[in-house]
């Protein structure tokens, strides 16, 4: 019986997305950062199709002159008049940066707190030490910064592009983080229009309160919720492989509106009453039960 060949690539693990130096001060030592998120991590996979023959549409690189053309013969060019081009070789682009460039250089340190969740890009990272040599400066810096509660800001090319950055334990892992530039980000008042502060609402914000406190859930772990609709789709696939309907979920009865006093009420665990201002004890409970991954 013939044995199945290993690929290169599955001997050397996973291929980093960047290497370079981590940098703060005068210690520097070399790193590789991996993708955190796992592609695979969803088997739900739409494609697009012809609607008349059922085939995949394939997508592809068109010259207006020459027609379909490979990755091989495509160069990357900067329109500097209309339809004026001039090329650049990614050697050359290579030149163009410094030592500073190719690392991830730490600017400051900051408190958690102190950054807004809204500047998170969404792309992170898990940051490897490259090498023996990497090891020990790495897990000085992973341990300083557990120690201190601190994140470390920086910038790092990556992906043709500066990027501002965040650096922050994660189990025992370093984290990356790209954030979005302030520049970026729309200003919330040229969108909606600012909420009127609440007139003689105090009775309903302290039952807000407790409501709060009271559905506070104490050591959260996100793994506890799960996708339902992932699991309805696989079994709408499947029920559609096998040329069966699969029956709609029944309608879910509409809440009766209600007025908010009574609606807060209604949400306190066993209909608790909120006792008056100085005297609430905010006692920590678990919420009602979500969604949670069923055993085995």
């Amino acid at each position: 019986m013939a044995r199945k060949k290993t690929s290169k690539r599955s001997k050397r693990g996973p291929r980093g997305s960047w290497k370079g130096n981590l940098r703060f001060g005068l210690v520097s030592f070399p790193v590789q950062a991996f993708n955190v998120r796992l592609p695979e991590g969803s088997d739900i996979v739409f494609h697009q199709l012809h609607a008349k023959c059922h085939r995949r549409i394939r997508y592809e690189k068109h010259c207006p002159v020459h027609g379909a053309v490979g990755n091989d013969e495509i160069v990357s060019g900067y329109e500097y008049a209309k339809d004026r081009y001039v090329e650049l070789e990614p050697e050359e682009l290579d030149k163009l940066r410094s030592d500073r460039d190719r690392s991830l250089v730490i600017d400051t340190f900051i408190e958690p707190g102190e950054l807004d969740p809204i500047y998170l890009d969404g792309r992170e990272y898990y940051l490897a030490a490259d090498g023996a040599a990497a090891r020990e400066p790495y897990a000085v810096f992973l341990e300083a910064l557990r120690q201190q509660g601190r994140y470390g800001v920086g910038q790092v090319v990556f992906s043709n592009r500066e990027h501002v950055v965040v650096i922050r334990p994660h189990e025992n892992v370093l984290l990356m983080q790209i954030l979005i530039y302030a520049a970026e980000i729309r200003a919330a008042d040229d969108l909606i229009p600012k909420a009127a502060p609440a007139k003689n609402a105090s009775r309903e914000v302290k039952m807000a309160e407790e409501l709060i406190s009271q559905w506070t859930q104490k050591n959260f772990r996100i793994s506890q919720y799960v996708d339902p609709f992932h699991e309805k789709v696989k079994k709408l696939v499947e029920a559609k492989i096998k040329g069966r309907d699969v029956a709609s979920p029944e309608a879910e009865e509409e809440p009766q509106v209600i007025n908010l006093m009574d609606a807060l009420r209604k949400s306190m665990p066993h209909g608790k009453k909120v006792k008056a201002p100085g005297h609430a004890k905010h006692a920590s409970r678990r919420p009602p039960r979500s969604r949670r991954k069923s055993a085995g």
